[in-house]
């Protein structure tokens, strides 16, 4: 009882004594001594020391106080409260003049939503900030960041962080230089060296900038955005997917896709494609690319030696085994003889759906104006060529080879022996016959960009595993 009136003593004239640029530090405790050091007044504290200031509360085992500077050394079992903030660590300091805590001996910081702690951090009561650095963790329900220096506002539920960013929830990781999250509307802004990736179908994106909205599951990269997609074939060989574009905007609601527009370029195991719009559905069973009005050249594909171009292209895989193609609106198939100079098999028609196997290209079908031109060999020799036109026409492939042709609808057809073609094969083309320039490689969209390689090396166990692994 006589310590408790001792260190009610104390307290008034600690107050008195106290600088009176900021409100003074009330602080009692079971045990009080006084000194001077280098002409400054201490005064310290020891046992359930509780200190107080405004609304600001504060708990320790033990606290010095430094009388005219208004401030306070705290140790032991810091606990530093205002309203719903709670801090804790083992030993800090409290500013009064200036209403800030620091420690650098480890902090945990709570404010019933979200949880921050790091080695070192300072709390700014008046703006109800906190600024972390140093291995810096922030968690709430849903999600979990790790950053090198982050600063938290509370009224605005506003986290700023800077310095190899690693943000996790339940679907994802993303790596970035910096980020901005507003935990109320579930926003997030990210820069530079921004790596996103998706375990659940081994997805890897790339960018310098991503804008994210949660709450309406849409995100949009920019700035070099790229993605990856590392899989295996059912034969167990590599089959990877490239998407390079101007822009990236991925839809995780019911549809799950992304959409690359604008020099749209996409490479996978013996295809490839240039446009300047594709859908990738995210369960890596379909693409589709379509003209846009303002577009000058329809999209392109190509499959080994074979080039197709339509107003709109479907692509369909499974098991990671191109399946189905469907050109739709003016669309055209041309085939490189391989052994040939100048000598294409080619195709057109309103829609063509071409149909795969395991072995490649089992069945073409072909609807509205068929026209197509097809070279003849015998003994592997060239033997001219047949040129056909129908309403619809069915080509059957084996071996790689034609093996049957089926027109229907008002067919036409037309032979010309090779004395007559030889040399003019350019003089035998369909209306449509363009070849396109610009086929995109693996290599040509990982020129310069060796850093993409490093990263799914590195960080191959948040994307379901390494890159040469089978799925």
């Amino acid at each position: 009882m006589i310590s408790k009136r001792i260190s009610i003593v104390f307290m008034l004239i600690a107050s008195i004594l106290s600088a009176q640029s900021g409100e003074p530090l009330q602080i009692t405790g079971f045990t009080f001594s006084g000194k001077i050091v280098n002409g400054e007044s201490l005064r310290e504290f020891e046992g359930e020391v509780v200190i107080v200031q405004g609304a600001v509360r504060i708990t320790c085992d033990r606290a010095i106080q430094y009388v005219e500077r208004n401030e306070a050394e705290l140790i032991g079992k810091v606990v530093v409260t205002q309203d719903s903030i709670i801090i804790r660590t083992d030993r800090g300091y409290y500013y009064g003049n200036k209403k800030v805590a620091f420690s650098n001996s480890g902090v945990k910081l709570t404010d019933g939503h979200i949880e921050l702690q790091s080695k070192n951090g300072y709390y700014y009561f008046d703006e109800k900030r906190s600024n972390f650095y140093g291995e810096v963790f922030l968690t709430d329900k849903l999600s979990k960041l790790k950053t090198d220096r982050l600063n938290y506002y509370d009224d605005e539920d506003k986290a700023v962080a800077v310095g190899n960013v690693q943000a996790t929830d339940t679907a994802s990781t993303i790596f970035a230089d910096s980020l901005i999250h507003y935990r109320n509307t579930d926003e997030s802004l990210a820069f530079n060296n921004i790596r996103i990736y998706n375990p659940s179908n081994r997805l890897a994106i790339f960018g310098n900038k991503l804008e994210d909205s949660g709450s309406k599951k849409y995100s949009k990269i920019t700035d070099r955005p790229f993605l990856i997609r590392i899989d295996t074939t059912d034969a167990g060989e590599l089959d990877t997917l490239m998407i390079s574009a101007g822009t990236l905007e991925s839809f995780d609601d019911s549809t799950k896709k992304l959409i690359a527009t604008d020099s749209v370029k996409i490479v996978r195991t013996n295809f490839a494609s240039l446009n300047e719009k594709t859908w990738y559905f995210e369960d890596g069973d379909r693409i589709e690319t379509v003209r846009r009005e303002s577009d000058y050249l329809p999209p392109v594909m190509w499959n080994d030696n074979t080039q197709m171009s339509a107003d709109s292209i479907t692509m369909l895989m499974k098991n990671n085994r191109l399946e189905l193609i469907n050109l739709n609106s003016n669309a055209s198939i041309i085939t490189a003889d391989k052994d040939s100079v100048n000598r294409y098999d080619q195709m057109s028609g309103k829609k063509i759906r071409m149909l795969f196997n395991k072995d490649g290209l089992e069945k073409t079908e072909i609807d509205g104006n068929a026209l197509s031109i097809y070279y003849q060999y015998e003994d592997d020799e060239p033997n001219g060529l047949i040129k056909s036109s129908a309403e619809r026409a069915k080509i059957v492939f084996q071996n790689k080879s034609v093996s049957e042709v089926r027109f229907y609808g008002k067919p036409v057809t037309e032979f010309h022996p090779e004395n007559i073609i030889k040399g003019k094969e350019k003089d035998f083309t369909i209306p449509t016959f363009r070849l396109y320039s610009g086929k995109p490689t693996q290599k040509e969209l990982l020129s310069g960009r060796r850093d993409l390689l490093l990263y799914l090396m590195k960080d191959a166990e948040y994307y379901g595993g390494k890159p040469d692994s089978k799925k």
